[in-house]
């Protein structure tokens, strides 16, 4: 499953990201890695943009961005 198909209130552990090196960088900085949680705090309505939490970091990040991040998700 890809980050771009969770949900509102979602929690996931981050399984690899399918990117090329300059997003993969980008994201990693931010905290964006593999074994990592993230909480979706929000979708916008068309679902073309998320806000998600890596640790103590928000994260604004493109549906298709969001969709070259493979996750498992956590049950609540």
């Amino acid at each position: 499953m890809v980050l771009s198909e969770l949900h509102k209130g979602d929690k996931a552990e981050i399984i690899k990201v399918h990117a090329d090196k300059a997003l993969k960088d980008r994201l990693t900085s931010f905290g964006v890695m593999r074994g990592e949680t993230l909480f979706v705090k929000g979708c916008s309505l068309a679902k073309q943009t998320m806000e998600i939490e890596v640790g103590s970091t928000l994260i604004a990040l493109r549906a298709d961005e969001a969709g070259k991040i493979e996750v498992e998700q956590i049950d609540h």
